[in-house]
C-alpha cells in the first residue's frame, strides 16, 4: 500500500469523532486544519455546503441557504469533516445572514490564516427577499506574493464564471 505525505495525526474527527455539544453553537475551535503540502503554488480550494440552516434571531424561523467557501491556503487547509460539523453547529443558532457569513470568514481566517478566503452566503428567499452575502479577506503579505495571489484569484473567478455560464 502506498501513502502520501499528508499529515493526519492531529485530525481527530475523521475516525468516528463527533461534534462537541452542538448547543454551544458555532466557534472556530470546532474546525481542524492540516498542513498544506503545496505552499509553493497558489491553488484554490472550494468547500460547498448546500444544506445550510440557521434560525432568525428575531422570529426564530429557519433560514436555509448554501455556504460556499473559496480559499488559497498558506500553511494550513481546513479538514472537510470538521467543516461539516462546524456548519451543523449553526442549525440551532440564532443569527442574521450577514453576521453568519462574516463570522464564518472570521473563524476560517482565525484557524488557518489563508492567503485569501471568500465566503458566500447564498440564502433562500424569505418574505419575498433573497439575500446573498459575500465576505472576503486577503492576508497581509509581501507585495510580490500578494500580486501572485490576486492574479490566481482573478483567474479563478474568470474560469468559475465561464464554468457557471456553461452549466446554466
Amino acid at each position: 500500500m502506498s501513502r502520501s505525505q499528508d499529515q493526519t495525526d492531529s485530525l481527530t474527527l475523521l475516525a468516528g469523532g463527533h461534534l462537541p455539544s452542538p448547543t454551544k453553537g458555532p466557534s472556530a475551535n470546532l474546525l481542524q486544519v492540516f498542513p498544506n503540502c503545496y505552499r509553493d503554488r497558489p491553488y484554490v480550494i472550494r468547500l460547498d455546503f448546500p444544506e445550510f440552516t440557521s434560525l432568525c434571531p428575531v422570529t426564530g424561523q429557519p433560514d436555509f441557504g448554501r455556504i460556499c467557501v473559496d480559499y488559497i491556503a498558506d500553511e494550513y487547509c481546513i479538514e472537510s469533516k470538521s467543516f461539516k460539523l462546524y456548519m451543523f453547529a449553526y442549525r440551532n443558532h440564532n443569527s442574521f445572514m450577514e453576521t453568519i457569513t462574516n463570522s464564518i470568514l472570521d473563524d476560517l481566517v482565525a484557524m488557518m490564516d489563508p492567503c485569501w478566503c471568500r465566503v458566500q452566503g447564498l440564502f433562500a428567499p424569505r418574505g419575498g427577499v433573497k439575500i446573498n452575502v459575500y465576505a472576503e479577506k486577503f492576508k497581509n503579505m509581501e507585495a510580490k506574493r500578494l500580486k501572485e495571489i490576486k492574479r490566481s484569484v482573478h483567474d479563478y473567478r474568470v474560469e468559475q464564471k465561464l464554468f457557471d455560464d456553461w452549466h446554466n
